[in-house]
C-alpha cells in the first residue's frame, strides 16, 4: 500500500482516483483547483475531484498556487510516498516534485512526445492523428517531458469525436496508472526516456478556432468537428432573413459525400445537409444544434430551418 496524495480537478481525474481508492492505496490528500462560479447563478462550485474525494472523506487542499514557502510545507507534511497528477491545472515546482519520496507520476492523454500541452485529446483528432492513447510519466521541471512508464495505445475511427475518446482515455488511463502504482510498489517499474523525435505541443483550444472554415478541405473540417466535440463545439453562421444564426456541429461525416460540382465552399448542396468544401469535396453535417435549442439530426434542422427561409429550403445557402 502506498501513501498517495492525489492531484486532479475535471471529470477526466476521477476514475483514477477511484481505482487507487479501490486498490488498497492510502489517498491522504486530494489537491485540486479552488471552486470557481459556473452555472446561470454563477455560484461557486466544486471541482468533480473535490466533490468525489470529499464524499470519500478524503482532505481536500485547494491552493492557488504551489509557489509559496506555506504550500510547499504543508504539502511535504502529507509524508507522502508519491503524488498522482491527473489534469491538475496547476504547474509543479521543483519543491513539490521533490517531496513524495518516490515522486510525481503523471496521466498524459495522448502518445508522448507527441501532443505535449493543455488539449492533447482535442489536438491529436483535429490533426486526423490515426491513434491516441494515454501514458504514465515520471515528472520532471520539463512540459511533459519526463520519462514514460506505461503506455496504452488506441487506434481512433474515422468518426470518433474528442468526447468519446476523452472517456475512452479516462477510464483506460485510471487501469494504467493503477498498473503503474503496483510496479512502483513491487520495485519493477521501467523508466524509458521519451524520443527526442516527433514533439508536438498541444496548445490551448482558443474560441477562434472554432468556427468552421469551409475553404478548407472535408477531411479538415470533419477533423475539427470531431476535435471540438462536444466542447466548445464547432460552429458556423447562417443568414435567416435578417438575422445570422451560430450553429454548432456536433458530429459530421465523409462517407457516402455526393459530387460537389462548382459548387463554392460553405454552400448546402443537398437536402442532407452536405456542404462543399474547399478542395471539390463535401462534408455532411449529421448533428448540429441551433442557439438556445437541443442537438438535433441534419434531417430535423433542415425541416426547422427550411420553414424557416422558406420555399427554397437551404439548398444553395452558403455557410460560413
Amino acid at each position: 500500500m502506498l501513501r498517495i496524495v492525489f492531484m486532479g480537478t475535471p471529470q477526466f481525474s476521477v476514475p483514477t482516483l477511484s481505482e487507487l481508492i479501490g486498490a488498497g492505496h492510502d489517498v491522504v490528500a486530494v489537491y485540486s483547483q479552488p471552486p470557481r462560479p459556473a452555472g446561470r447563478g454563477m455560484s461557486e462550485t466544486k471541482s468533480p475531484v473535490q466533490q468525489f474525494a470529499e464524499a470519500a472523506q478524503i482532505p481536500v487542499f485547494t491552493p492557488k498556487s504551489l509557489k509559496t514557502p506555506e504550500a510547499q510545507a504543508q504539502f511535504r507534511a502529507h509524508d507522502a510516498d508519491v503524488a498522482v497528477v491527473v489534469a491538475y491545472g496547476l504547474l509543479l515546482p521543483q519543491a513539490i516534485l521533490d517531496a513524495p519520496r518516490e515522486g510525481c507520476f503523471n496521466l498524459h492523454a495522448s502518445l508522448l512526445p507527441r501532443w505535449r500541452g493543455a488539449a492533447p485529446i482535442q489536438r491529436a483528432i483535429m490533426a486526423g492523428d490515426a491513434a491516441s492513447g494515454a501514458m504514465v510519466m515520471k515528472m520532471d521541471i520539463g512540459l511533459d517531458t519526463g520519462p514514460v512508464c506505461l503506455a496504452e495505445r488506441m487506434e481512433l475511427g474515422a468518426d470518433i469525436t474528442a468526447g468519446v475518446l476523452h472517456d475512452a482515455l479516462s477510464l483506460t488511463g485510471a487501469q494504467l496508472v493503477v498498473r503503474a502504482m503496483a510496479a512502483l510498489e513491487r520495485g519493477s517499474l521501467i523508466f524509458t526516456p521519451q524520443a527526442s523525435q516527433g514533439v508536438t505541443y498541444a496548445a490551448k483550444i482558443d474560441k477562434a478556432e472554432a468556427k468552421i472554415d469551409f475553404t478548407r478541405s472535408a477531411h479538415e473540417v470533419h477533423n475539427r468537428v470531431r476535435g471540438l466535440s462536444p466542447f466548445p463545439g464547432a460552429w458556423f453562421e447562417m443568414t435567416m432573413g435578417e438575422k445570422a444564426e451560430r450553429v454548432k456541429v456536433l458530429a459530421s461525416s465523409l462517407s457516402g459525400a455526393p459530387v460537389v460540382g462548382g459548387a463554392a465552399a460553405g454552400t448546402v448542396i443537398n437536402g442532407d445537409l452536405w456542404v462543399a468544401c474547399g478542395d471539390g469535396k463535401a462534408v455532411r453535417l449529421v448533428t448540429v444544434q441551433r442557439a438556445g435549442k437541443s442537438a438535433m439530426d441534419a434531417g430535423s434542422f433542415v425541416r426547422g430551418a427550411s420553414g424557416a427561409r422558406g420555399a427554397s429550403g437551404l439548398v444553395g445557402l452558403k455557410l460560413g
